[in-house]
C-alpha cells in the first residue's frame, strides 16, 4: 500500500526520534524513503543582503546534514533512500515534494512549541490540511 514515504526533517532532536518512525515504517512495509529538508525562507526577511548569502549558504548545509543523517540510519536499515534540500514556505514546499515525488505516506513531527503553534503556525497542521496523501505525525512526547 505504501512503497514510498516521505519524512521532512528540520534536524531538531524532536526530528531525531520521528526518523526511527519513519524508517520503521518503511522497513516494515520494504518501502523508499525520501527524506526533506527544507531552509525557511522566512528567516532572511530580517537579513540585510549582505548577510542573506552566508545565512542562506549555513542553513542549507544545516538542512543537507540534517537529511543526510536521517538517510544514513535508513541506509544501514538497507531501505532505499533518496534526500532533497529545499527553500521556502516548509509546509508547501513538503506538500510539493509530495505530490511531485508521487509519495504514498508522509511521516513528520509536531511541534511542542506554543508560540509556534499559535502565532507562526503549524507546519504540521497544514501538511495534514493540505497533503494529497496521509500524514502521520508523532507528537513531542514520544
Amino acid at each position: 500500500m505504501y512503497e514510498t514515504i516521505l519524512f521532512p526533517t528540520d534536524g531538531s532532536d524532536h526530528a531525531a526520534t520521528v526518523a526511527a518512525h519513519a524508517i520503521d515504517a518503511a522497513a516494515t512495509r520494504d518501502a523508499a524513503l525520501h527524506v526533506l529538508s527544507v531552509v525557511d525562507d522566512r528567516a532572511f526577511l530580517v537579513l540585510d543582503d549582505d548577510r542573506v548569502e552566508r545565512v542562506r549558504d549555513d542553513l542549507e548545509a544545516t538542512a543537507r546534514e540534517a537529511a543526510d543523517d536521517a538517510a544514513t540510519r535508513a541506509a544501514d536499515r538497507g531501505l532505499e533512500t533518496t534526500t532533497a534540500v529545499d527553500t521556502g514556505n516548509p509546509a508547501e514546499r513538503i506538500v510539493d515534494y509530495a505530490e511531485t515525488a508521487d509519495v504514498d505516506l508522509i511521516v513528520m513531527g509536531t511541534s511542542g512549541d506554543e508560540y509556534e503553534r499559535n502565532v507562526v503556525g503549524s507546519v504540521s497542521q497544514r501538511v495534514v490540511r493540505e497533503a494529497p496523501v496521509p500524514v502521520t505525525t508523532v507528537g513531542p512526547d514520544v
